[in-house]
């Protein structure tokens, strides 16, 4: 009788040879990609972007080892940010937490668009200085990323402060050929890159073609000459630069090439931005930037999605903005919105309505409360429990998976019920964890003063439940939230909070 053994090893090496050889060469770079990342890495974990430059997920591998350099378009100040562009910005700051969760030292770059057609035509209709006028809206900028727990940018540049590297840059593009003169102002000609159209993913000979543009923003399906500088006119006022261009101001697309380059020289980690900047404004960074140094520019695009609301996209020119002081007004705190983000991938559309952003303070509040409870109850613990790491190793790995903060979101609610660990573990995850959401879950809020009705409806409650007269308990804790308060009950009795 014949052995099974050859004809089962027949077998497994026939198994074997019917994976394609696409597919074989798929797997071959994969296992290529995580070797040379854990030799440049070391003991750090993969991290998963996707990359608007390539349309897919891929493994970050920084330039220099242990060390990012990130770029992020920041705001045109002429008027007040919109709660769209502060998702952005906290899309912006969940990017460099975890990165800096991952042990990596970051650089973070975010420009100020100081100068640019929307605040010149600004400052004639409100009649005042330029610095008067974007200094007010940066400032406010600033103060709504503060309320919001974003890290502060490491550089915050503002174009008027670097118009000689703008100059140069310009130069540069003129002397290879990239550039030229006209009566109103210096051009790039996008024909002249033969890349142009490789990160929004349109073909250059199939683009409208028009001779130039000199307005800093055009329609979507235009390739055109697009302006590096504008010659002075009467109608920009007293509002010009003296360079050996000749007497003029920057366009839009030039600024952040120059700072970016200035700051994380001519070729860095991430660069970072809302959609809708892809084309044409990250497609002209490149165009120009490249042409320039003949280096690549950046090595991953990461884009945010629009914030949608009742009419459509969120924006200024459409006249539908929010505010984050509006959303103040109607009873939130910027946290609330802050958590309302998370709940949705950055590179999703986020919905927002007020019920949405309801239902995330409710989540938020419990959660508080429940860590606040766990604090209040914390007991002595000596060894890590496995549970403990394995909590570590999947909030690690979803969050390396391309920021997917709605799933780590999840394990985190799922933590807090979890009665297999010590609270004492639960506080440690806690904590560790929130260094990325950036909720604040551990900040005690300031005590608001309890009115004596509300103590005394919570006395009657509380001797409802004693009572076991559970639907009069009910009627009353229904009655304290309709006044702006919650009682929570807990082991060392009820607790009144102001909603």
């Amino acid at each position: 009788m014949k052995s099974r053994k050859p004809a089962a090893k027949t077998q497994r090496k026939k198994t074997s040879q019917k994976l394609p050889r696409e597919t074989r060469n798929k797997i071959n770079e994969r296992q290529k990609e995580i070797t040379e990342l854990s030799e440049e890495a070391g003991d750090k974990e993969p991290v998963y972007f996707y990359n608007t430059l390539k349309r897919k997920k891929e493994l970050f591998k920084p330039i220099k080892k242990g060390r990012v350099g990130i770029y992020s378009c920041g705001p045109t100040v002429y008027n007040y940010a919109h709660i769209g562009n502060l998702r952005t910005y906290i899309f912006n700051d969940i990017l460099k937490r975890i990165l800096l969760f991952n042990g990596y030292e970051v650089k973070h770059v975010m420009n100020i668009t100081d100068i640019d057609d929307k605040i010149i035509k600004k400052i004639s209709e409100e009649g005042v200085s330029l610095q008067e006028l974007t200094h007010k809206y940066e400032k406010r900028l600033f103060e709504n990323l503060a309320e919001l727990n974003i890290i502060m940018p490491d550089i915050k540049p503002r174009a008027t402060e670097h118009i000689h590297e703008m100059a140069e840059l310009i130069k540069k593009l003129l002397q290879k050929g990239y550039a030229y003169k006209t009566d109103d102002g210096i051009y790039y000609a996008v024909s002249k890159f033969k890349k142009y159209g490789r990160l929004s993913n349109l073909k250059l000979k199939n683009l409208k073609q028009t001779a130039r543009v000199q307005s800093d923003t055009y329609e979507k399906e235009q390739a055109n000459d697009f302006a590096l500088w504008k010659f002075w006119q009467e109608r920009d006022g007293d509002i010009s630069w003296k360079t050996d261009l000749g007497r003029g101001r920057p366009g839009w697309h030039i600024e952040c090439s120059a700072m970016s380059m200035r700051y994380l020289g001519n070729h860095f980690d991430i660069h970072t931005g809302a959609i809708d900047l892809i084309f044409p404004h990250h497609e002209n960074e490149i165009a120009q930037s490249e042409a320039a140094t003949g280096k690549k520019f950046v090595n991953y695009w990461l884009h945010a999605g629009f914030l949608k609301v009742a009419e459509g996209k969120m924006s200024k020119s459409l006249g539908n903005i929010i505010t984050l002081d509006e959303i103040k007004e109607n009873g939130f705190k910027p946290l609330d919105y802050r958590y309302l983000c998370l709940t949705t991938h950055y590179r999703s559309e986020l919905a927002f309505t007020l019920e949405n952003l309801q239902n995330a303070k409710n989540s938020c509040q419990n959660m508080k409360n429940r860590v606040h409870e766990i604090k209040r109850n914390l007991d002595v613990t000596g060894i890590r429990s496995q549970n403990v790491q394995e909590y570590r190793q999947k909030f690690l790995a979803l969050i390396n998976d391309d920021l997917d903060m709605p799933k780590a979101l999840a394990l985190m609610h799922t933590l807090l019920k979890d009665d297999n660990l010590k609270n004492s573990e639960k506080y440690s995850l806690i904590l560790d964890f929130d260094k990325v959401f950036g909720l604040q879950l551990d900040k005690e809020e300031k005590t608001a003063a309890i009115p004596e009705e509300i103590k005394k409806l919570a006395a009657d409650r509380e001797k409802a439940r004693t009572a076991g007269m559970w639907q009069v308990a009910d009627s009353l804790r229904e009655k304290i939230n309709s006044l702006g308060f919650s009682v929570d009950d807990t082991s060392n009795g009820p607790e009144i909070r102001k909603i």
